[in-house]
């Protein structure tokens, strides 16, 4: 078929752990290659991000040394995935990620030597473009990602500025897990193509409700959680100080969580996803900002503690679980006398009876101060830690590497003697610095 005519589009698949597209990402591939303009709607986790850059990938001029991709998103968490999966698919175009919080400095480290593809948020793309950071003439392909969430008021006179700036885009690519409102026409689509598949992905959610006896529902939260027992989840909250609320409670009862919303660093919610990621917590405290665009394994479920006042928000909630044709269970927290949203419909009440709270996590995550940058490999630090630090294969777990820093879950119970052992050590060239975040 067309999208795997050439070995490169294979040896990018197999670096990503692809056998073949769904038919969403092989519509999209043709799609995109044929129409200059495509709107591409479909549910979380069905592999959208693949499916753009795939053709895009595919017409980039390796002779250009200016930027010709220019990628929109809504924010940093969904910024920082998409250059991890470009980085994943090995194709030798640079590629970097700027967005607000993030130092200017290490923007304009980035940007002396043009990126192929730029990925942005609204309000650092458009600052670089009123400084004229980089040439936009060779700019040919713009993708507004969760454009429904980038288009929105807030960040309107951004979008409208950044579309003005680029007047030599001839593909646009528009992608969104909902059904989103009107297209505003200062994004200048004329005939889009549009590919459609809301309703055509079969995922096995299982919507339910538990009742709390009382409106403040701290304590049945803390049942619920024993009741789901040691699985992956996000519990949802509208407001920052609701979760700092919620987290006190669950700190009180000894159950490990993390936390994430806008008010926190930028260092500090990565972090967060960090944890999440290797084992670390196995709960998350979230806002709205983590239903869209975060680089998180499968979780099998959610809890709306408090529910999104639109049903585009609620579907994008539990879009976190049940990807891809697995199953996941979504719970709605609710007081018994509580009126339901009419977007929830009728959903079965969960029952359960008193049971041990979750157990805290096996993992901890360590800080080491060495990354890509400093050509460290996970092989590297694998290595270091089972010769110097004594560690056992089974007793290091996920390991990531950031630029210039990586993060490694250790068995808790040997993560002490593992600092000791190895921290000041000698990594390649570097002396690194080794610690428990």
């Amino acid at each position: 078929m067309s999208y795997l005519c050439t070995m490169n589009q294979q040896n990018i698949l197999e670096k990503l752990g692809i056998e073949t597209l769904n038919p969403m990402q092989s519509e999209a591939f043709t799609t995109i290659q044929s129409n200059p303009e495509v709107v591409l709607l479909s549910p979380t986790g069905t592999g959208k991000t693949v499916a753009f850059l795939l053709p895009i990938i595919d017409r980039l001029d390796e002779n250009c040394a200016e930027v010709q991709v220019l990628i929109v998103v809504p924010s940093r968490e969904l910024a920082l995935q998409i250059e991890q999966v470009i980085r994943q698919m090995g194709t030798g175009f640079k590629t970097n990620a700027v967005y607000g919080g993030r130092a200017g400095s290490k923007d304009k480290i980035d940007l002396k030597h043009r990126p192929a593809i730029l990925i942005g948020t609204p309000g650092r793309l458009a600052d670089h473009l009123r400084k004229e950071s980089f040439s936009t003439e060779f700019i040919k392909t713009l993708v507004l990602d969760e454009f429904d969430k980038s288009l929105e008021v807030g960040f309107e006179a951004e979008m409208t500025e950044i579309i003005a700036a680029l007047p030599g885009v001839k593909n646009k690519v528009l992608t969104s897990a909902t059904q989103a409102l009107k297209i505003p026409s200062s994004v200048g689509l004329k005939h889009p193509k549009y590919i459609n598949y809301l309703h055509e992905t079969i995922t096995q959610l299982t919507l339910k409700t538990i009742l709390s006896p009382s409106k403040d529902k701290l304590e049945t939260l803390v049942d619920a959680l024993s009741h789901i027992g040691n699985q992956p989840g996000i519990i949802f909250c509208n407001f920052k100080e609701t979760i700092q609320r919620v987290s006190d409670h669950l700190t009180a009862n000894n159950i490990s969580h993390g936390t994430f919303h806008g008010g926190m660093e930028q260092i500090d919610r990565e972090r967060a996803l960090v944890k999440f990621r290797n084992g670390t917590h196995q709960l998350i405290l979230a806002t709205d900002l983590a239903a869209r665009g975060l680089d998180i394994p499968e979780i099998k479920f959610i809890l709306h503690y408090q529910l999104p006042s639109k049903s585009q928000e609620f579907t994008h909630r539990n879009g976190r679980t049940a990807r891809m044709n697995s199953d996941g269970t979504a719970y709605i927290l609710a007081w018994k006398n509580e009126d339901l949203p009419d977007f929830i419909g009728k959903t079965p009440i969960e029952e359960f009876r008193p049971a041990p709270l979750p157990l805290p996590s096996i993992w901890k995550t360590v800080y080491i101060s060495g990354g890509r940058r400093d050509k460290i490999s996970k092989g590297d630090i694998a290595g270091l830690f089972q010769k110097q630090g004594k560690l056992k294969p089974d007793e290091v777990g996920v390991i990531e590497i950031k630029q210039d820093c990586a993060f490694v879950g250790v068995l808790a119970s040997k993560i002490e003697d593992l600092i000791y052992l190895t921290n000041n050590s000698k990594l390649k060239t570097k002396k690194i610095r080794v610690s428990e975040i």
